[in-house]
């Protein structure tokens, strides 16, 4: 089974962003966890460029009591709640840990559709 679903954070950097995401739940569901991309290009330290995202649950924590409710939540999470210790984008990681207004900064304009370093962002808030 093959999916999209948007999230939308309320709070945080990421307000008034929609990010798209894609679920590839395999036939050995719920033994084995989704995979799951970002479709939506982020200025993010647990999403890298090429959509692949960083999130525990959908790795070794998964467990077969979890689902996909559980997935999005921890999606939601992602964006209320970044976390630089675990990044596939060091270089976000970086700025978050260093720099907080920094990255705000660029998350705004990531959003906005803009560059960030030489990386240019679709609009997405």
């Amino acid at each position: 089974m093959n999916f999209e679903t948007t999230i939308r954070p309320d709070e945080g950097y990421y307000m008034g962003g929609t990010f798209v995401f894609t679920f590839q739940v395999s036939p050995s569901y719920p033994h084995d966890p989704p995979k799951v991309k970002c479709k939506t290009k982020v200025y993010h330290p647990n999403i890298d460029l090429e959509g692949n995202v960083c999130l525990n649950i959908l790795r070794e924590d998964w467990k077969p009591v979890l689902n996909i409710n559980t997935v999005i939540y921890g999606l939601n999470l992602l964006f209320t709640q970044p976390n630089d210790e675990d990044p596939l984008n060091h270089e976000a990681a970086v700025v978050l840990r260093d720099n907080p207004k920094m990255f705000e900064a660029n998350v705004r304009r990531a959003m906005a559709g803009g560059y960030v370093g030489q990386h240019y962002f679709q609009r997405c808030a």
